[in-house]
């Protein structure tokens, strides 16, 4: 029977590539950042994507990127979109095919990370016509509770570095799988 896939989740800028890179690294696990992917696939950075064919087909877009996994031999380290957990069929197939850790950080942080990195501010649409700090507080607070309905571990990228927050991931992945 293959291992789990190891999903991070959260909110964009709460540090699910770098802290995936990482982890996938330290376990020898391949990494997979489902953003990343749709953006290969489709020739179209998620920006473009919403632009032209509008939110409910780049969800389509991502419900098929983790429905891909399940045809995978060997467990990977998934960094999922801040929205995958939208449908209920990608909660599902979540919880089906691994293990998912959420990452936190306060909107003030998350705020911060996303206007210093020129590539989410490029590549990423705005999701609300509300400031950026007001954007992230009123979103966060719409997929909070399915956040927690598919977390099996959570962790705050607030305070501690990514690389710790790496650590203490890789720890409670070989201990509960």
């Amino acid at each position: 029977m293959v291992q789990k896939h190891l999903f991070l989740t959260g909110y964009r800028g709460s540090g699910k590539s770098t802290i995936g890179k990482l982890v996938a690294s330290q376990l020898s696990h391949a990494f997979i950042d489902t953003d990343v992917e749709i953006e290969l696939q489709s020739g179209n950075t998620i920006a473009e994507i919403f632009a032209r064919s509008g939110e409910a087909a780049f969800r389509d877009l991502e419900s098929q990127q983790l429905s891909q996994l399940r045809s995978l031999t060997e467990p990977v380290v998934v960094s999922l979109g801040g929205g995958s957990i939208l449908r209920q069929e990608n909660r599902e197939c979540i919880k089906q095919l691994g293990r998912t850790v959420w990452l936190q950080a306060s909107p003030e942080n998350i705020c911060d990370r996303i206007s210093k990195d020129v590539n989410t501010q490029t590549r990423r649409p705005k999701l609300s016509k509300l400031g950026d700090l007001e954007e992230i507080r009123s979103i966060l607070a719409e997929r909070l509770v399915l956040y927690e309905e598919v977390a099996d571990m959570c962790v705050s990228t607030d305070e501690l570095s990514m690389e710790s927050v790496a650590m203490k991931i890789v720890h409670w992945y070989r201990t509960s799988t």
